[in-house]
């Protein structure tokens, strides 16, 4: 009696249509030194504006009634302390009024007199508006400079973090550089959203650190799901080469990619619109410069992250083989 012979079932074959991603090199290449470009340029042409947080200053809360005009509020400020000025206005939550805060840097804060004074000459100007002081904060330089520290700090140390988990779990498939090239990536999407937040004359404030914070999240979490497709795809096909597996990984996520981005980027563009429609300005210093980083960090995934990562493998390879 003859014995069957075990049939190893076929490896199935890519479903959907695949892209050459890694035949993009020199345009990721372009994209990369464009988005440098642009900030450097922003820097150069527009300067780095930092927020009283970073770079120390005072901070003069008022609480008001009735409709107030806020720029002649900071050039009336402005008279007074003799230098720059910047005011944002806002709705009183524990009142039916309004709140007009005033900020610009100073070495040594102000002073009660000079503080006074401003108070009465605001108070003079906007008779019928109510006007009171409702909180005065004083940001020392050295306050900021460590508060701006300590942010850098814990970008560095996520990025370890990320590093060494993704070396971990995707360690069949050359972790350590992924990790590496995935950390290109987030350092791609943080320069395009500072360029955005330079070029459109935002402060660099709490607000694009809230950005930097929400950008990070975002753009790793996509890059690990492509990771986790090509590490299935390995096992899949495990005559393919890296080029290959890469391809179909990118192509395969593709879809979701694009979806989950409109949602979100769709979303943040509705929050843009309304606020500036509404007035509220302050808060397009988080919704515009997110906007450019979250498109940034979609691209970045699928191309910037991947194709890095094989460029880094094939020239390793080739290194290695010209040795031998």
């Amino acid at each position: 009696m003859s014995k069957k012979k075990n049939i190893a079932a076929p490896t199935p074959a890519p479903t959907g249509k695949i892209y050459d991603f890694c035949g993009k090199k020199k345009m990721i290449l372009a994209i990369a030194i464009a988005v440098i470009l642009a900030l450097v340029v922003g820097v150069a042409v527009r300067g780095v504006d930092l927020a009283i947080e970073f770079k120390g200053g005072t901070m003069l809360t008022y609480s008001y009634t009735g409709d107030l005009d806020m720029n002649a509020a900071a050039a009336k400020a402005q008279e007074i302390v003799g230098v720059n000025v910047s005011a944002r206005q806002g709705e009183d939550l524990e009142s039916d009024g309004y709140q007009l805060t005033l900020s610009f840097s100073s070495e040594e804060g102000l002073n009660a007199d000079r503080q006074f004074e401003l108070t009465s000459a605001l108070t003079e100007m906007f008779p019928d508006n109510n006007l009171e002081l409702f909180d005065s904060n004083d940001v020392s330089p050295s306050s900021g400079r460590e508060f701006l520290l300590k942010c850098f700090l814990a970008m560095v140390v996520a990025a370890v973090l990320i590093i060494i988990y993704i070396a971990v779990r995707f360690s069949k498939i050359g972790g350590w550089s992924a990790g590496i090239c995935s950390i290109f990536a987030l350092c791609h999407d943080l320069v395009a959203a500072l360029a955005a937040s330079i070029i459109f004359g935002f402060e660099f404030n709490a607000n694009i650190v809230a950005v930097i914070l929400t950008i990070l999240g975002y753009s790793i979490n996509n890059t690990i799901v492509i990771y986790d497709r090509i590490r299935e795809n390995r096992q899949l096909y495990p005559k393919a080469d890296l080029n290959e597996l890469i391809n179909m990984g990118c192509s395969q996520s593709l879809r979701r990619s694009v979806r989950t981005s409109i949602t979100t980027i769709g979303t943040m563009v509705i929050v843009a619109i309304v606020v500036f429609v509404s007035g509220y300005n302050s808060l397009l210093s988080f919704a515009v410069p997110l906007i450019f980083g979250l498109v940034s960090g979609t691209y970045s995934s699928l191309f910037v992250a991947p194709v890095t990562w094989s460029w880094w493998k094939n020239k390793s390879a080739k290194k290695k083989a010209k040795n031998d």
